[in-house]
């Protein structure tokens, strides 16, 4: 990048209080420039592959579509542009399933404005950022590409347990994801036989304990 180019940033979070926040931190910098916001993961999907930014600011859990599986989507698509995590989880699962995403920074959202100027200095360097709160250690542990959650559940997967623990039906969720409630109804079996749990309950837990929901218990 020109050294004289800003870095344009793309802003990803349902909540516009903190959105407000962040671009007021980053409209003091004459080297940095928001260009688009976001507030879930399909919107940051669209706007990334719009207007393609350096730099995606993006919270983990967000309802519909949460951080990871959209970092997942927009890697896949534009692997140049850089992904920064923001979230108010330490847990060692979430952090995994950022980074394994694409991801190449973790915040937490306690963290100060001096804090995610760095994190975007470093990305735009081609380096990896962990919140300065978090065991620094864990990075090279994420090296090692060993899966903390055996279950394996597929994107779609995801995709469909997120929108059942927020409470929609299967004809809800397949007008969301554009399929037959026939194929909602068949992931939403493979994610029972997978995941060993039977109820919406226990399934809505299990997806609040990984991070793929934003829902509080």
């Amino acid at each position: 990048m020109n050294l004289t180019q800003k870095i344009r940033i793309v802003l990803v979070d349902d909540h516009k209080l903190l959105r407000d926040g962040i671009r007021n931190i980053i409209e003091q910098r004459s080297d940095m420039d928001i260009i688009g916001e976001a507030s879930d993961g399909r919107q940051a999907i669209k706007i990334a592959l719009k207007l393609l930014p350096d730099v995606i600011v993006m919270d983990l859990a967000m309802p519909g579509m949460n951080g990871i599986e959209a970092a997942k989507q927009i890697h896949k698509h534009k692997p140049n542009i850089k992904i920064i995590s923001l979230s108010m989880h330490s847990g060692k699962q979430f952090i995994q399933g950022m980074f394994k995403a694409g991801a190449e920074a973790y915040l937490l959202k306690d963290g100060d404005a001096d804090e995610l100027i760095t994190a975007i200095t470093k990305v735009m360097q081609n380096k990896r950022y962990l919140s300065k709160d978090i065991n620094q250690n864990f990075l090279s542990q994420l090296n090692k590409g060993e899966p903390l959650d055996q279950t394996q559940l597929t994107s779609r997967e995801k995709e469909v347990l997120q929108l059942i623990a927020e409470g929609k039906s299967s004809k809800k969720i397949a007008e969301i994801l554009f399929l037959s409630p026939k194929t909602i109804d068949v992931h939403r079996n493979n994610i029972m036989k997978k995941t060993e749990l039977q109820s919406v309950p226990e399934l809505t837990k299990y997806a609040i304990q990984r991070g793929i929901t934003s829902l509080e218990i």
